[in-house]
């Protein structure tokens, strides 16, 4: 189980930025927001491995060449907004919405999917736990990493935001680069 804690660790890192950019941007954070941010990010990243290791092999080709354009494309452009929205005066995010939690939690999970594909073919791995515990992992980590972004002072405003935002576009480029 230990192999699995560090592969939930390396799976939250990139939900973790977000999380962290996310708070640093959404005015003002509330402890609820910061535990929806877990939930999501930690949902999807005990479901992504689920789904990759009951689809198998026949999708893990196009996972592996299609995720890092849908990371990109997803980060890149929530960042891209969080950037315009900066520079207009709207320093920070107007609200946490399903849709862009949804977004971004997809967007960081499709790494988990390839890794619930390799999943299959492992024997030793008791898939359900598996998942749990790197969904448990992240929900813990992304609260946290919201938390300590909320905590950064209100007074950075467009600042955080453009921070918020390069981030996300970061991440997607990473995400990118990764998979080409």
């Amino acid at each position: 189980m230990l192999s699995i804690l560090l592969i939930g660790v390396s799976l939250s890192m990139d939900a973790l930025a977000v999380s962290l950019a996310t708070g640093m941007a959404l005015r003002p954070l509330r402890t609820w927001d910061a535990l929806r941010m877990g939930a999501y990010f930690g949902a999807f990243q005990c479901l992504m491995p689920l789904f990759g290791a009951l689809l198998g092999t026949a999708v893990s080709r196009a996972v592996r060449f299609l995720g890092p354009y849908i990371s990109f494309f997803l980060l890149a452009f929530i960042g891209g907004r969080m950037l315009l929205d900066s520079r207009s005066g709207a320093a920070t995010l107007p609200e946490l919405s399903g849709r862009r939690m949804l977004a971004l939690a997809v967007a960081t999970s499709i790494d988990a999917l390839a890794v619930g594909v390799s999943f299959a073919f492992l024997p030793d791995v008791r898939l359900l736990p598996s998942c749990v515990l790197i969904g448990a992992v992240t929900f813990v980590l992304c609260a946290a990493g919201a938390l300590l972004g909320g905590s950064v002072p209100a007074a950075l405003g467009r600042r955080a935001t453009a921070l918020g935002g390069a981030v996300l576009i970061a991440i997607g480029i990473k995400l990118l680069l990764d998979g080409i």
